[in-house]
């Protein structure tokens, strides 16, 4: 099942996917990515893998090169440092343009995002622009989650929703697809967002650039092996610049609202 589109645009007909690169960014997860990796290319045997490491202490970087050193659908790029999985996937989407690929998808790798979900996202590209693996619609789930965590998340989805006017339930999810088209409209060369916000911040782009956003449901599962990336720094980001972005939007509607010509009938 599919959410409808997040715009009202007209529907226009989009090139079949050709090349399709699946980034994976790292910071110590050298337990999970060979796993991770084995399943894309036995799911999705034609896309391409870039792995983007964050100088991993536990080795991962090392790991990436030797499945890579087996494997020419599989890619390495090495970060010099920590630093945040915004600035990763931003030189993801950089390298995935330069190389011609049509269209890049966001995965964890964990192992929370299935990539056994990947031929429905891949699908529901023929008519979108992004495509948003959504927990949040119906046919979504998560597993393994405490109640507290999917308080927080069904929480931070619908305060982005309201506060942004944002036709999308799952705004924070990381299971995502872009076409190279939607990435140029966007507009990345002034993205600072991290984490989370990172992931809102590129929803909210989308939207105001009257892209069609496409919501396919997952299932999201924690992760067995590892630590989360989740900190309070990360959720405190978020609500900062979510709310700040709320705002500016609210008060730019207001202000439209004051400024604009009354219609016929309102004469």
């Amino acid at each position: 099942m599919t959410s409808p589109p997040a715009d009202t645009g007209a529907d226009l007909q989009r090139p079949p996917l050709r090349r399709v690169a699946v980034l994976i960014p790292t910071y110590n997860e050298r337990e999970s990515l060979p796993r991770v990796v084995g399943r894309v290319r036995s799911t999705c045997p034609d896309l391409d893998i870039v792995v983007l490491d964050d100088n991993s202490p536990d080795g991962t970087g090392a790991v990436a090169d030797g499945l890579a050193s087996v494997d020419p659908q599989v890619h390495v790029r090495h970060r010099g440092a920590k630093a945040g999985l915004g600035a990763a996937y931003l030189e993801g989407f950089t390298w995935a343009l330069d190389e011609g690929y049509d269209a890049v998808v966001e995965m964890d790798a964990d192992g929370s995002h299935r990539p056994e979900h990947l031929p429905a996202i891949l699908a529901a590209a023929a008519d979108a622009d992004v495509v948003i693996g959504s927990r949040w619609i119906p046919g979504g789930a998560v597993a393994n989650w405490p109640v507290h965590r999917k308080a927080l998340s069904v929480g931070a989805n619908a305060y982005t929703r309201v506060l942004l006017g944002m036709p999308v339930h799952d705004a924070t999810a990381g299971y995502r697809l872009y076409r190279a088209e939607a990435l140029k409209a966007i507009g990345l060369d002034d993205v600072a967002s991290q984490g989370y916000c990172f992931q809102v911040d590129l929803t909210r782009r989308a939207v105001q650039a009257g892209l069609t956003v496409v919501e396919v449901p997952i299932t999201f599962v924690e992760r067995e092996v590892g630590e989360s990336k989740m900190s309070r720094a990360v959720m405190t980001e978020a609500l900062t610049k979510i709310t700040a972005w709320g705002v500016a939007y609210r008060v730019g509607q207001l202000r439209s609202a004051v400024h604009r010509e009354p219609t016929w009938h309102e004469l």
